[in-house]
């Protein structure tokens, strides 16, 4: 789908073998503009593991209870889940390169603010403040990627998503080392590294500038706060609960938090229904795929990050080594994310977007079953190699796919409804993983777990593709909000 025009009944599948339709012979090169954007998503993507081996170091320093630190991780998480439609909505308004400066900004301050907090209530709101930033830098970077042409888009793709495995995946490496050499500050402080490399995407600004949704209608309209709070407390529920048993959160507390989620679900129900161009449109929502494009993604990112919150554990206890010796071992199964990315192009070629995320999900099951059921160091890696492999890859094909099933433009705001979803499912991953840990052993929570990606894999394939169709040239649209 071209960047300034909206095709009528085309097949939601991405090409298999035959002649591609025309690109822009102006394009950016896809491969050097995800270089560049890939580059910047490292530190992010590191501040996800890195500081997990830092909390016990935390927690000694700022003496509170190991449980208590846990809020370091979800606080990133929650915000950088929540930021993710809000900047999808603002590049109505403004393009990928303002909303990466403003992201990057934010990143880096708040990750400089957690690094020097004297306290933890200090480090957590700098972690929330981070967090918002990575979810609006993301989303400045998928979407700078998305406006590409189709072949050089999954080319951008690809080396985006290898390079965000890779990174997620060394974390704990990277965490152990400098916590071990420079201290528990510096590992919070990593992601502000993210500011000089923002002068690496210096020379692509005017490619960042003319990407996008092509028109710029959003003159008209304002932002859908209610749309938008709905949304944020549903989410923040969401994560609370899940972390209340790992974090020791007071039951009266808790039944608030679920009464606050329920009421919220209520809320957006409400809001879509009464407010089709809000926050959340539906027409967004209702395009046929959009809603299994999220489910399918959100079920392998959360197989993925509950499978990388448990292995370096899982390898310490098996080695008896620490976290720098598990780190290591963990190497070899953060470099298979750059296979996938290479891989990832080729099989779209051949096959629809909707079977190849049924091979990444199937990847996903059989890496998490693969770490619940054997003990072994070498198992444990090849169990994650494989859910690396289904992450990296599903973040480029669904990414990928999500332009071409709603109208040009409504693309920034599916994609940053779209990764949020993804980005809930990362954080539900370890939450889930955590809270059935203190009431069934680990085997047994990672078994569970193997059910969700389950989930995206059953619905992959009862995709019918050649049922899909983009939205009509002449289908109403309000304004954006």
């Amino acid at each position: 789908m071209s960047q300034h025009t909206r095709q009528g009944t085309t097949p939601q599948t991405i090409p298999s073998g035959g002649a591609p339709a025309p690109e822009r012979t102006d394009a950016p090169d896809g491969r050097r503009l995800g270089l560049t954007l890939g580059m910047l998503v490292l530190p992010m993507y590191v501040a996800l593991g890195a500081p997990s081996v830092a909390l016990p170091a935390i927690g000694r320093a700022l003496a509170v209870p190991f449980g208590a630190t846990a809020w370091i991780l979800a606080a990133w998480s929650l915000t950088s889940a929540l930021a993710m439609p809000v900047a999808g909505r603002l590049l109505v308004r403004w393009s990928p390169f303002q909303v990466l400066v403003a992201g990057v900004v934010a990143l880096a301050a708040g990750s400089a603010l957690a690094g020097a907090g004297p306290t933890l209530s200090v480090v957590i709101v700098g972690r929330l403040i981070g967090g918002a930033g990575a979810g609006a830098t993301v989303i400045a970077v998928f979407a700078a990627a998305t406006a590409l042409p189709r072949r050089q888009r999954i080319r951008a793709l690809g080396i985006i998503a290898a390079a965000s495995a890779t990174a997620s995946g060394c974390g704990t490496l990277l965490g152990g080392a400098v916590t071990a050499w420079l201290g528990w500050r510096a590992v919070l402080a990593i992601p502000a590294l993210a500011l000089p490399l923002l002068l690496a995407a210096l020379p692509s600004r005017r490619a960042l500038t003319r990407s996008g949704s092509g028109k710029r209608n959003g003159s008209t309209g304002r932002l859908d706060i209610v749309g938008a709070a709905v949304l944020s407390v549903l989410a923040g529920s969401l994560i609370t609960l899940l972390q209340a048993h790992s974090v020791g959160l007071p039951a009266p507390v808790t039944l608030v938090v679920a009464a606050a989620g329920a009421l919220a679900a209520v809320g957006l129900w409400w809001r879509v229904r009464s407010t089709p161009d809000g926050f959340v449109p539906r027409r967004v929502i209702a395009s046929r795929g959009f809603l299994a494009a999220g489910l399918i993604g959100g079920t392998v990112f959360a197989g993925y990050y509950g499978v990388l919150f448990r292995a370096p554990s899982l390898i310490e206890q098996a080695t008896g080594g620490g976290p720098l010796e598990a780190g290591v071992l963990l190497v070899p199964a953060a470099a298979c994310s750059v296979l996938a990315g290479r891989l990832v192009g080729t099989l779209t070629d051949r096959f629809t977007g909707w079977q190849v995320s049924a091979g990444l999900a199937a990847l996903t099951v059989v890496g998490v079953l693969v770490v619940a059921i054997f003990t072994g160091p070498i198992p444990i890696v090849v169990g994650t190699a494989l859910t690396v492999c289904g992450f990296a890859g599903a973040q480029a094909v669904l990414v990928s796919l999500a332009p071409d099933l709603v109208a040009a433009d409504d693309r920034d705001t599916a994609q940053g409804l779209l990764t949020f979803m993804n980005a809930l499912g990362g954080g539900i991953g370890p939450a889930a993983v955590a809270g059935l840990s203190g009431i069934v052993p680990v085997p047994v929570a990672l078994a569970v777990l193997a059910a969700l990606p389950l989930a995206g894999l059953v619905l992959s394939l009862t995709r019918r593709p050649t049922a899909d169709r983009r939205p009509e040239p002449d289908a109403t649209r309000g304004s954006p909000r």
